[in-house]
C-alpha cells in the first residue's frame, strides 16, 4: 500500500508543478527545469512512475526474504530520490509539490522501516 501511496504522491507532485506559472510554456518549448526534454528524460520519468507500481506487485508475489531485501534497497533509493526532489521543490514559491514529494519520502522511509523490522523468514 505504501508503494502505491508513494506513486500517487509523485504523480500528484507532477500535476501540481504544472500549475506553476510558466511551466506549461517551458514544456511546450521543449524544456523542463532548464533542461531540454528528450527521450532519455521521458524514459527516466516513466521509470520513476513505473517502479513503485511494480514494487507494489512484487511485494505481494516475492518470497518474504527476497521481498524484504528488495523493499529495503529500492525503498532507500526512492527515499533519497524523493528527498532530492523535496529540496528542489521547496525552493519554489509553490510548496504544494514539496508537500506531496515529502509525503512520498515518508512513505518510502516507512517501506524501508517496515521491511527492516519485519521478521526474517528464510
Amino acid at each position: 500500500m505504501l508503494w502505491l501511496f508513494s506513486s500517487i504522491a509523485f504523480l500528484a507532485h507532477q500535476i501540481l508543478v504544472l500549475m506553476e506559472p510558466g511551466i506549461i510554456a517551458d514544456l511546450m518549448a521543449g524544456e523542463a527545469e532548464g533542461q531540454k526534454i528528450g527521450p532519455e528524460m521521458i524514459l527516466f520519468f516513466a521509470i520513476l512512475m513505473l517502479v513503485p507500481m511494480l514494487m507494489a506487485f512484487l511485494s505481494l508475489t516475492l518470497k518474504d526474504s527476497m521481498d524484504r531485501r528488495v523493499n529495503i534497497i529500492v525503498g532507500a533509493i526512492f527515499a533519497v530520490l524523493w528527498l532530492v526532489s523535496v529540496v528542489d521543490a521547496a525552493q519554489s514559491a509553490y510548496w504544494g509539490g514539496a508537500l506531496m514529494t515529502l509525503s512520498a519520502v515518508v512513505a518510502s522511509a516507512l517501506i524501508v522501516w517496515y521491511a527492516w523490522k519485519s521478521k526474517q523468514i528464510a
